[in-house]
């Protein structure tokens, strides 16, 4: 697992070089923070050799999930930042509220991984607000139904980010949400159906090309999230081994993996302006 900004500005570039068009990433703090609030600088000293190699690559950060209780404003805090900066292109809106930390085995995460992971309307407002205003373009994650139908009612009122994407989160060994099958997968493509919405498919704690969704996905016209983030063996892949298993199924498929330019012209998101040269 790759902790240290410099193991992951190392697994992103040979990411993306295998065929990952959009790279999303923690670092050595931990995801539950008391407080809330995480560093944008392990952020900035991952990216820089990313962006120096890859300027309209595709970036965005984690946000912390235990912050019951901790403002918005604090917790995204550095989401904000890097979007100020006008680093990686995107943000990250959790646009509702669940219950996390049951396995399928009935074990209960201890402590902030516990849950409820809470996002109240006042805070995806702010999110999607602030995502808009500073011209980054929102990654959703979709943990529930409920969360897909709070953010297509942000889109049917004109409130809804340029560039959006949505991410359906399946449970896998984690227990919440839709399960990885044709009918889960259906049911959010009916909700979606009028959106238009570009979409992708993650299993949390499973195997998003072995289960077999990532197959129905991309013959539904959808996108495939995979990363060791999500992943619960067998075995213990890499980054890349599991990247190059989905690279795999595309190609079987006969397609091929979107560019970073062509992932920026499927969300809308334009590319970075040249920098001009200083004068002589």
């Amino acid at each position: 697992m790759p902790r240290s900004p410099a193991e992951i500005a190392a697994d992103a570039l040979a990411g993306i070089e295998a065929g990952a068009a959009i790279v999303h990433n923690h670092h050595d703090e931990p995801m539950f923070t008391a407080d809330g609030v995480h560093a944008v600088e392990p952020y900035l000293a991952a990216w820089r050799p990313v962006l120096d190699r890859h300027p309209d690559a595709l970036l965005y950060p984690t946000m912390a999930a235990g912050a019951r209780g901790i403002p918005v404003e604090r917790r995204w805090a550095h989401v904000e930042e890097l979007a100020r900066r006008g680093l990686g292109g995107m943000s990250l809106v959790d646009p509702g509220s669940v219950n996390l930390g049951l396995t399928s085995d009935g074990a209960i995460a201890e402590g902030a991984a516990a849950g409820p992971y809470a996002n109240p309307l006042a805070d995806i407002g702010y999110m999607f607000a602030r995502s808009g205003e500073l011209g980054a373009a929102p990654s959703i994650s979709i943990f529930e139904p409920g969360f897909l139908r709070t953010t297509l009612a942000w889109q049917r009122s004109g409130r809804l980010p340029a560039g959006a994407m949505v991410k359906l989160y399946f449970g896998g060994e984690l227990e919440f949400g839709l399960p990885p099958t044709a009918t889960g997968l259906d049911a959010y493509l009916e909700l979606l159906a009028p959106s238009g919405l570009p979409w992708s498919v993650a299993v949390l704690g499973g195997d998003v090309v072995e289960c077999g969704l990532a197959e129905l996905a991309i013959t539904r016209g959808g996108h495939v999230r995979v990363g060791l983030e999500d992943h619960a063996g067998p075995g213990e892949p890499s980054n890349l081994d599991l990247l190059g298993n989905a690279v795999a199924l595309v190609e079987r498929l006969g397609r091929t993996p979107a560019t970073i330019g062509q992932a920026r012209a499927i969300l809308g998101v334009p590319v970075s302006p040249p920098v001009s040269p200083p004068p002589a």
